[in-house]
């Protein structure tokens, strides 16, 4: 696992640190065991309260531990006692199974060698007299009538025992040598250690097959054995001191050898090679075969002034010992596992104290680092007051470790590959969406969720409470099953109203809403809970929506085309259709206009006793900020008045301000002219003739309609109000061709004559209309009518000569103030002066551009006295150069003042009509 950086970390830390903190979570870094332990129950530990173990042997089916008082216990797997054998008054040293586990032989300290039936009560005894350290039985001892077996000890003779016809005999195989400290027998093969080293004989052909000479400064034997295991018929091990030999014995002497073997040829029928040998830093206490690797029993020397010591002396029962340990290496001593061993009182045991057996299971089998089920080999490390089993490391355990060690990811990967039990899933699963959880990486948890949980309905319920527990529900939301399994109702209520409830998630929420099944889960509740959000801030667009779906769900299509329109859906006059809900068009006409205009309005004028056509121009008003309600009004207007020109209080809602010269009502008109002309004048009401005479008003301000349209209108005026208006109307226009228009129009009535006369003042020369007043037409109250017009000019003229006379005090006082400014000296500063008097200066001529403005903007228009009526000439417009005769900042803008002294005349509406 490579090491994870500090949440909180310094910046600018110095490299020596950080190389140093890489190297320290590399050492901390934990490999994988390659074995799993557990301390041998049943009787044994009853045994060893009052026994001290020695030696084990292993079967197929059985176990065989020898004690320190001479007896031998024959045990299941489990450790419970099945025989008891009483077989030695001294130590048992050594014991051995024949391949099919129906005898045991045993050998002691008291010179004897037992061999005995596990199944019958034969049993044979051999006297040696001096005391037996080893025993090896022929292989297929229960098969040959032989009985072939070979033992050892401190008399130096490896003896050789065959049953004869006379009886047993023993062939001394070796002597000479020293002690035998150990024998295997594998198939013919027969290996024996002694203090020179280890001899392979062949016992079919009768024949030694090689030496291989004890490793140079190894203890002595008899204070460390020497340790011999098969692992076939044709490999042998060998474990002695720090040294571990691998000895290949080959039938085919022709074949060629690697350039790094020792050749060791003894017979002319094999062949021994050396394949792998290499030195340890630990005493070699047992070893046994692991696959292609090896298993070693360590032996952890004591350090001696920080070095380890590796001296023949073993250190003796003093309290300060190491923990035995077990190491999976491979033939070139690299290192794949290393375990250390609880083993009870290992302070004080020495390392010919520990003993390690294994079960050569024939049918055992090692292919790419897995064993085949029921094949793993057992091993059973023995100390005097111990047994511990140790056995390779299954699948589960491969996952339990990666489990325990974090590694979730790969756990899963491992489970879903099928090298598990399918009860795995869900074990891991939850733990690993605990770890997920805890690292609050909810996202990945969800998304991981459906391979876990699969179809287990409660585990699904049970994780969708316990994200909503967490507020984490909205990212498991997507996951969760409509089917296979389907969930209860509550769980997927749940769901849905932590998606309501949270801004980011409203989007979520109406695709959830549209793609759910609405039978899994009921409306209400979900509703209930988003209903108070509509006026808040947390109500979004995605929201209302999925609220009108939930109310389309539950039957409630009023509200649902209610949020519908507020959304301007574009199928909503389908779903108006579709659940008759015309009644509802009331509140909404601004909105249906807005989606589909050409669709709303004909849906109106259908339905407009349900709705008003008061109504509708109420609601496109209110919306005026919203749509561009003039177009809409025109729209529904025209299409009502093409349905029904007679409808009763139709006039009341044709007002001027729907039809206001807004762009859009320009364009329309300028594109269909004849739109207002199809408007039938004979079935218009007064009020509504009004509103076309200010509509084409407009219109001609506007350009857009001509000119004969308005001066036509004219002839429906037939009453001496409407004459007032027509009056009013053509002031306001400011247009002498009107007035002309309007004159002849009056000429024939003389009321309307007598009103022309009473509003001329200030508006129209009233010469002008006497003189064009036919000879002998009555005008009713002229002699009034004609005071009032001398009096009104009388008050005009008066009002026209003070303003005269006080402008023209204004001009002298002015001219003398210039004339004074003008007489002053300059004074010729530096830049930032000059500066400073420019800006007084330009904020003085911007006070004098204001009055101008102001003045400028003053307009006149009368009628010339006494000739025909003619439009009076706009005033001059004046610019910046015209209002310089205000502006006395230097000569050579006084110059230009006098140049253009005849244009710049600053007029006033009165004084310019006195001067006239």
């Amino acid at each position: 696992m490579s090491p994870k950086p500090p949440e909180n970390g310094m910046e600018g830390d110095d490299e020596r640190e950080e190389e140093s903190e890489e190297e320290n979570s590399e050492e901390e870094e934990e490999d994988e065991p390659r074995l799993k332990y557990q301390r041998m129950g049943g009787s044994v530990p009853t045994l060893l309260q009052s026994d001290a173990a020695s030696c084990v042997a292993i079967a197929e089916r059985m176990i065989a531990l020898g004690t320190h008082s001479g007896s031998v216990h024959i045990l299941d797997f489990l450790g419970n006692q099945v025989k008891e054998f009483i077989a030695h008054t001294a130590a048992v040293n050594d014991l051995c199974f024949d391949i099919e586990g129906e005898y045991i032989a045993s050998c002691s300290d008291d010179g004897s060698v037992v061999i005995s039936s596990l199944f019958t009560d034969e049993r044979m005894k051999f006297e040696y007299h001096r005391p037996m350290k080893t025993i090896a039985l022929d292989p297929d001892y229960v098969r040959k009538s032989s009985r072939r077996f070979v033992t050892g000890g401190l008399a130096g003779h490896l003896y050789f025992n065959v049953k004869k016809w006379i009886g047993y005999r023993d062939q001394v195989l070796h002597s000479g040598e020293g002690p035998i400290h150990s024998v295997k027998w594998r198939a013919s093969l027969i290996a024996w250690a002694n203090d020179a080293g280890v001899k392979v004989y062949d016992a079919a052909n009768d024949q030694r097959v090689t030496f291989i000479e004890r490793p140079r400064g190894s203890p002595r034997p008899e204070l460390l054995l020497p340790h011999l295991v098969w692992q076939d018929d044709t490999v042998l091990v060998i474990g002695w001191g720090t040294s571990v030999k691998i000895v290949s014995i080959r039938s085919n002497q022709n074949k060629a050898t690697n350039g790094t073997y020792k050749n060791i040829q003894m017979s002319s029928m094999n062949q021994v090679d050396i394949v792998a040998s290499f030195q340890t830093t630990y005493f070699i206490s047992g070893i046994a075969p692991f696959g292609d690797s090896l298993v070693v029993l360590a032996y952890i020397p004591v350090e001696e002034d920080g070095e380890k010591d590796f001296s023949s002396t073993i250190p003796s029962r003093q309290g300060n010992a190491q923990r035995p340990e077990v190491r999976v290496v491979t033939w070139n001593n690299d290192e794949l596992a290393t375990d250390a061993l609880p083993i009870h009182g290992f302070e004080h045991y020495k390392a010919k104290d520990y003993s390690l057996a294994h079960a050569p299971f024939s049918g055992s089998s090692y292919a790419g680092g897995q064993w085949a089920a029921g094949d793993e080999p057992l091993y059973y490390i023995v100390s005097p007051k111990d047994v511990v089993i140790a056995k390779p490391r299954d699948t589960e355990d491969h996952i339990a470790w990666l489990l325990q060690h974090g590694y979730h990811e790969k756990a899963l990967e491992a489970v879903e590959a099928g090298q598990g039990r399918s009860e795995l899933l869900d074990e891991v699963g939850t733990r690993y969406l605990d770890h997920l959880i805890v690292e609050r990486k909810y996202a990945e948890a969800a998304s991981l969720c459906p391979k876990l949980l699969r179809g287990s309905a409660s585990a699904w319920e049970r994780w969708i409470f316990h994200f909503a527990h967490l507020r984490q529900l909205p990212v498991l939301v997507p996951y969760i099953p409509t089917e296979n399994p389907r969930l209860r109702d509550t769980a997927y209520e749940v769901a849905l109203v932590a998606l309501a409830t949270n801004t980011s998630f409203h989007k979520d929420l109406l695709s959830i809403v549209k793609t759910w099944p609405p039978v899994i889960y009921s409306a209400l509740p979900v509703i209930s809970a988003i209903e108070p959000q509509l006026n808040t801030s947390s109500s979004t667009d995605a929201l209302k929506e999925a609220l009108a779906e939930l109310y389309v769900i539950g039957g409630q299509y009023e509200k649902a085309f209610s949020l519908y329109a507020d959304l301007m859906k574009p199928d909503m006059f389908d779903f108006i259709d579709n659940h008759d809900l015309h009644d509802a068009i009331r509140e909404k006409v601004a909105q249906l206009m807005m989606i589909d205009c050409k669709r709303a309005v004909p849906l109106f004028i259908q339905h407009r006793d349900l709705i008003s056509p008061s109504d509708v121009v109420s609601q496109l008003r209110a919306a005026k900020n919203k749509c561009d309600y003039r177009y809409f009004l025109h729209l529904y207007l025209h299409s009502l008045f093409e349905a029904n020109p007679m409808l009763e209080g139709i006039s009341m809602t044709c007002r001027i301000d729907s039809f206001s010269p807004s762009v859009r009502f320009l364009e329309i008109y300028k594109e269909q002219p004849e739109a207002v002309a199809k408007i039938r004048l004979q079935y218009l009401s007064w009020p509504m003739l009004n509103c076309l005479v200010e509509l084409y008003a407009i219109m001609i301000q506007k350009c857009c309609f001509p000119f004969f349209g308005v001066v036509s209108i004219i002839h429906w005026k037939r009453s001496i109000s409407h004459d007032l208006q027509a009056i009013e109307f053509v002031s306001m226009q400011h247009d002498d061709e009107l007035w002309e228009e309007l004159i002849k129009q009056c000429l024939n009535k003389p009321e309307m004559v007598g009103v022309l006369l009473e509003h001329t003042v200030g508006n129209l020369d009233p010469l002008y209309i006497v003189n064009m007043v036919p000879n002998g037409l009555e005008i009713p109250r002229l002699r009034d009518r004609l005071v009032k017009i001398i009096t009104d000019y009388r008050t005009e003229t008066s009002l026209r000569h003070g303003c005269n006379d006080i402008l023209k005090a204004d001009c002298v006082n002015l001219l003398i103030k210039y004339y004074k400014e003008a007489r002053r000296a300059i004074c010729l500063s530096n830049e930032e002066d000059e500066f400073r008097t420019k800006r007084d200066n330009k904020n003085r001529s911007s006070q004098f551009a204001e009055r101008s403005m102001s003045i400028r903007t003053m307009e006149v228009k009368s009628k010339v006295r006494g000739g025909t009526s003619k439009k009076k000439p706009a005033a001059p417009t004046h610019t910046q150069d015209d209002l310089s005769y205000y502006q006395y900042d230097n000569d050579d803008e006084e110059d230009e003042d006098e140049d253009g002294n005849d244009d710049a005349r600053v007029r006033c509406i009165l004084c310019t009509t006195a001067a006239g």
